[in-house]
């Protein structure tokens, strides 16, 4: 649902002119290497983690403060994270208890 929600508030608000991130490009922007960030997914260049990026987001810090602590991101770069983040949404299963409450 996260991954959802992130698609369809932060993905229009991450266009700018010339940086649309189509459905696969992310795999132009997003690279894993042992040696970086111990394997982690980082934008490609820089050791931001795209986990970095989503959690950012998920606690409603706006992609302007988000690209202003990390000058080296671009807007392309955000979109890129939840295009990543969604592709794995859909991949992969992650147990949630149904009807739990506090």
């Amino acid at each position: 649902m996260l991954a959802l929600w992130l698609l369809e508030t932060m993905l229009p608000a991450c266009e700018q002119p010339g940086e649309e991130v189509k459905e696969m490009e992310w795999r132009e922007r997003i690279s894993v290497d042992p040696l970086v960030c111990h394997g982690k997914a980082c934008i490609k260049g820089t050791r931001v983690m795209v986990s970095i990026i989503l959690d950012n987001l998920a606690e409603g810090v706006s992609q302007e403060e988000i690209l202003k602590s990390y000058p080296s991101l671009t807007p392309a770069d955000i979109q890129a994270a939840v295009a990543y983040a969604a592709e794995l949404a859909r991949e992969r299963i992650v147990p949630v208890v149904v009807g739990a409450s506090e």
